[in-house]
């Protein structure tokens, strides 16, 4: 079924743990104030190409992205926190109005990764903790999407996990104390939707991006989801915590090498 079982590691995130591993492209990435954005962002170089390039380590493979296709500014990449954001080192701080997610450090800098966020009606804020992790995770498509859909009818016991899996390569569940919330945080092989609010609620990164996420952080790492929306419960339980299709993109001149279907959250 290629279903990790969660994660139980914990503990408090430390410097030195967000360094190791760091890529030597991001080390060597200009941190960016985002509170001065440039309208065309960092430069697309070799360090990030090495960043997004296929992964063959897996149990199923990770294509690679192409950053030439990517907005910059949604590439993974260390800047300085904004003016007035307010979280201990260790926390993820997701901006769904500019689909950014921050790995904050101790210093006033964090990982910024772009995302993708939920559409109006599907849109969230507030505290949560991840209380679980899988690698590779299943899917339970909502009895609403099999009951129209005969691809998504074929997995009435879920969907194991792998490259056309909605879930993406890797998933961090999301609580309240003991409640899951059925938000996620997790892959999307997807990168046009980087950026974008299309997902029914749930946090998508690129394969590439959640898989270095969640080397990360351990189980109990605090999310806080800015702004001051509130979930709508039955929506999400509907959706089994967002994943469902996205709407095709429009074919033009300039994205004719988009997916033309497929799932993701």
């Amino acid at each position: 079924m290629n279903q990790a079982k969660p994660n139980e590691t914990t503990g408090k995130l430390s410097r030195r743990s967000f360094m190791i591993g760091l890529p030597i492209a991001l080390a060597g990435c200009q941190s960016v104030d985002v509170t001065a954005p440039t309208a065309t962002g960092p430069v697309i170089d070799q360090g990030f190409a090495q960043m997004y390039a296929a992964i063959d380590t897996e149990p199923f493979p990770v294509p690679a992205v192409d950053t030439r296709k990517m907005d910059p500014q949604f590439l993974r990449q260390v800047v300085t926190i904004p003016v007035g954001m307010q979280a201990d080192p260790g926390t993820i701080v997701i901006d769904p109005p500019n689909h950014f997610l921050y790995l904050v450090f101790e210093n006033g800098t964090a990982i910024r990764y772009g995302v993708g966020v939920g559409r109006e009606g599907f849109a969230w804020s507030g505290d949560a903790r991840i209380q679980a992790k899988r690698e590779w995770p299943m899917w339970h498509p909502p009895k609403e999407m099999m009951a129209r859909d005969p691809e998504a009818a074929k997995w009435p016991d879920g969907m194991p996990g792998g490259p056309g899996n909605p879930l993406g390569a890797r998933a961090m569940y999301l609580y309240q104390g003991k409640v899951d919330t059925l938000y996620r945080i997790h892959g999307t092989t997807q990168p046009w939707s980087i950026g974008k609010s299309l997902s029914s609620g749930c946090i998508r990164l690129i394969n590439q991006d959640i898989i270095d996420l969640y080397s990360r952080v351990p189980i109990g790492t605090r999310v806080q989801v800015l702004g001051n929306v509130e979930p709508d419960p039955v929506a999400v339980y509907q959706s089994h915590g967002g994943a469902v299709p996205d709407p095709v993109p429009p074919r033009t001149s300039s994205n004719t090498t988009m997916p033309t279907g497929g799932a993701n959250g």
